[in-house]
């Protein structure tokens, strides 16, 4: 009996706990969180410069990713990655944990620190264009 009680909290409570989004969602969402609009101008600058802040090895998004969004890259590891833009990647950016995680560990290792909420809206942005 417990059990049927149970099953209907989850059910209710697993949309809560779903992280999926859009990339229009985020371009929303980090907009409003910098306060200003995204620009995809913007962010294909910031993802195609080389910053020279963070790790040597990594001075640019670039040096993993391409400078197609729309092609596959290669982690330092050899291993691939898909591409970035949504258009070659459907999965891509629909995933805000996913979004997080890996803002936070690549602008880590690009910048030295984190992107700020424009940084990311731009980013995006420039993403979904493609």
């Amino acid at each position: 009996m417990k059990y049927l009680l149970i099953v209907p909290a989850l059910l209710i409570a697993t949309p809560a706990l779903a992280q999926s989004t859009s990339p229009s969602d985020l371009i929303q969402r980090y907009s409003a969180e910098a306060g200003r609009a995204a620009d995809a101008g913007r962010g294909k600058s910031f993802f195609l410069a080389n910053h020279g802040s963070g790790k040597p090895d990594t001075p640019s998004c670039t040096t993993c990713h391409t400078k197609n969004p729309r092609s596959a890259g290669k982690a330092r590891t050899g291993k691939t990655i898909d591409p970035l833009a949504p258009s070659a990647n459907g999965a891509r950016l629909t995933d805000l944990a996913k979004v997080e995680k890996w803002f936070r560990r690549n602008c880590d290792s690009v910048l030295g620190r984190s992107c700020t909420a424009g940084e990311k809206a731009d980013v995006v942005a420039w993403l979904a264009s493609q």
